[in-house]
């Protein structure tokens, strides 16, 4: 999700002790289909207020886990929370939105109807928020939902969803179908409903592109399980990429902790986790880039995760 400036929620920790409800948690979280694990041992605690991003390969479980935060899915093992409720309690569903993929949307239906739905399904729906989204998008209402574009379609599923009021807006690949121009327009409309509700997004994605310059915490997820769950800022800021001589990579190698190597011929880079500087003068660091760090774990499932900074549970 680039291209938009990223509000700055308030952050459990960051101010003092983490004293919130983390907005989504999870104890030993799991679910099989058929005998084969599609996520499994899954714990965590999701800080509330801020921008998520779930991110992982394609059959990674990314899908699995969100329908679990939103109870469209029971787990096999494990137990799961929304803001200190159990999932599938009759208290959390209306605090939760949900928007699949597919954005599954009436075809038939004019956008007016859609909103008509929306205000009839839902108790905490804010009507002049939709429409006044709506207007700002140049969305006509008496527009079929079928004759809209593909963007237009998903600003509409989006707006039903942000009228909810939830106070945590699951997405699942929200930018999959867009094409460039669209996806900047989809993440600015929900970074500008971010700032306005303050509600807490949690959103998957296979492309580490979309979370630049948008999300506040990450979360890896890897063969069925939690590889890094961190305040992304934190995590991006504990490795740094160092380029120098081949002849000497094994030593510099073995008083770090590498992520990853890579080069060919007499130049090797070196994927360090640390702060620690390397002594040899022919060696030179710099920032390690976001995407260069994450694809760096995708690529390595067995990696060791950062340590995971504990949120208070009230």
């Amino acid at each position: 999700m680039s291209g938009a400036a990223k509000p700055r929620p308030i952050r459990a920790g960051h101010d003092g002790p983490a004293t919130t409800v983390p907005a989504f948690r999870a104890t030993g979280l799991g679910r099989r289909y058929r005998g084969s694990w599609a996520l499994r041992d899954c714990s965590l605690a999701l800080p509330a207020g801020q921008v998520i991003a779930l991110v992982g390969p394609n059959g990674a479980g990314k899908t699995t886990l969100l329908h679990l935060a939103v109870g469209l899915l029971a787990p096999s093992t494990g137990q799961a929370w929304v803001f200190g409720e159990p999932v599938s309690g009759a208290s959390a569903l209306p605090r939760v939105a949900f928007l699949a993929q597919d954005k599954p949307l009436y075809a038939d239906f004019t956008v007016a109807e859609m909103l008509r739905f929306g205000r009839l399904m839902n108790p905490r729906w804010d009507d002049d928020l939709a429409r006044r989204r709506l207007d700002e998008l140049d969305i006509p209402l008496d527009r079929r939902v079928g004759r809209l574009s593909g963007g237009q379609r998903t600003q509409v599923a989006l707006t039903l969803a942000v009228a909810k009021r939830p106070d945590l807006l699951v997405l699942d690949e929200p930018l999959a179908d867009l094409d460039p121009l669209a996806r900047h327009d989809v993440t600015r409309a929900l970074m500008a409903a971010v700032a306005e509700t303050n509600m807490t997004v949690l959103f998957s994605s296979h492309v580490v592109s979309d979370l630049e310059g948008t999300c506040d915490w990450l979360v890896v997820l890897n063969r069925g399980r939690i590889q890094v769950s961190a305040d992304l800022d934190e995590f991006v800021s504990a490795h740094r990429l160092f380029t120098g001589p081949d002849d000497s990579a094994d030593t510099v190698a073995d008083g770090h902790q590498v992520i990853a190597r890579s080069g060919a011929g007499r130049q090797v880079n070196l994927l360090l986790r640390g702060t620690a500087a390397v002594a040899d003068p022919r060696w030179t660091g710099r920032a390690a880039g976001m995407e260069e760090i994450v694809l760096a774990y995708l690529r390595d499932p067995d990696l060791a995760a950062l340590p995971r900074p504990t949120l208070a549970v009230l």
